[in-house]
């Protein structure tokens, strides 16, 4: 069991036909507001990457590449400039550079596999809305995600030359108190064990945000 199969009608997170019922209360919660984002999907060619953290250490040289992604999640923002625009209120040029930890797999000359840790870091010069000051702080965060197609060993450096398909999501956020109405706590129901399946179906065309299903629809089928 859980949320969607199963529970108890109108007590559940999602879709309702009837905003009314069952609000019984209004509650303070701390949420991290988006008050603007942007996308920027790239093609990198003849990237240096500098790698660290071997595993196994001390590799023998030349490396042979055979993969490499992002960590996920881990994504940081550097140097970060806003310029704000005299005639344009709450806008600025926001500029900065995004580093993205990525993994990457290879083996060495004895053929003994590894893995190595880098960074890549794009430069990023765009336009986004942002609040006047006030006490609560705004930030800019970012989400960066890579995947590696290639790399070749560079003797002189000891790292790989890559082309690489990079995605990166700039935002502006701060977080605040939010007021909203309330069907009061989640009931949590038992869970319904997994009795098998694919491994992993659809992984690699997820799309970038969820799409809510309605509970009812589901339960039609």
């Amino acid at each position: 069991m859980s949320f969607y199969t199963d529970a108890r009608p109108g007590i559940f997170p999602g879709q309702t036909n009837n905003v009314m019922n069952g609000l019984c209360e209004r509650i303070c919660i701390q949420a991290t507001k988006v008050f603007d984002a942007c996308m920027n999907q790239s093609q990198l060619d003849n990237y240096a990457l500098t790698l660290t953290n071997f595993n196994p250490p001390d590799p023998t040289t030349p490396l042979t590449f055979v993969s490499g992604n992002s960590l996920g999640g881990e994504t940081t923002v550097s140097d970060l400039v806003i310029t704000r625009f005299d005639d344009r209120p709450n806008f600025a040029r926001v500029q900065a550079n995004i580093n993205i930890p990525v993994t990457v797999t290879y083996t060495d000359a004895n053929n003994v596999p590894g893995t190595a840790t880098g960074t890549i870091t794009l430069s990023q010069d765009v336009v986004l809305y942002v609040p006047q000051p006030s006490l609560t702080p705004i930030s800019v965060i970012a989400f960066g995600s890579a995947v590696i197609a290639s790399g070749t060993y560079d003797t002189t450096t000891g790292g790989f030359t890559i082309s690489a398909c990079v995605t990166t999501i700039l935002k502006v956020v701060a977080t605040v108190d939010v007021l909203v109405p309330s069907y009061g706590y989640c009931p949590i129901p038992p869970c319904t064990p997994f009795t098998g399946g694919d491994v992993c179906p659809g992984v690699f065309d997820l799309p970038l945000y969820p799409t809510a299903v309605s509970p009812q629809s589901t339960n039609a089928r």
